[in-house]
């Protein structure tokens, strides 16, 4: 099924682990992400759903090159599987839900805290170069 998550959050490591876990010759990732959700049975309403995400390929690598990492906001759109395995040790059968990332992006519009990225720009035109100042008018004349 075809999957688009929106503004979640990468999940810390379990017990101390890193946040995202890339294979050893690094063609895949795979991580946690939480997603708040309404939930009027839940204490103040909301709940977190945290889910699997595996990349591959070239998401894989794209993920590594944009320095996604714990608490890290992030857009992403895959298919949701259903996994199954059997347990190695208690020889149960288990599942769940994971999904296969094809894109990825910041939710937050990159890296770094917002403090971080007002002090690189403190003291510039927002437009860069070029002066853009984030607001031009459609066309010479009044839409009226």
């Amino acid at each position: 099924m075809y999957t688009i998550v929106t503004e979640a959050v990468v999940s810390k490591g379990f017990d101390g682990a890193a946040a995202l876990r890339f294979s050893e010759n690094g063609t895949s990732v795979q991580f946690r992400i939480g997603e708040k959700q309404y939930d009027p049975k839940a204490e103040n309403n909301t709940r977190w759903l945290n889910l699997s995400v595996k990349a591959f390929g070239q998401t894989c690598e794209r993920i590594r090159k944009m320095q996604i990492g714990e608490g890290s906001s992030i857009h992403l759109c895959g298919e949701l599987k259903e996994e199954s395995w059997v347990d190695a040790k208690s020889g149960e059968a288990k599942s769940q839900l994971v999904i296969i990332a094809y894109d990825v992006g910041y939710a937050s519009g990159g890296s770094g805290s917002k403090a971080k990225r007002q002090e690189k720009t403190a003291g510039k035109p927002t437009g860069g170069d070029s002066g853009f100042t984030g607001f031009e008018p459609f066309g010479s004349g009044s839409f009226f």
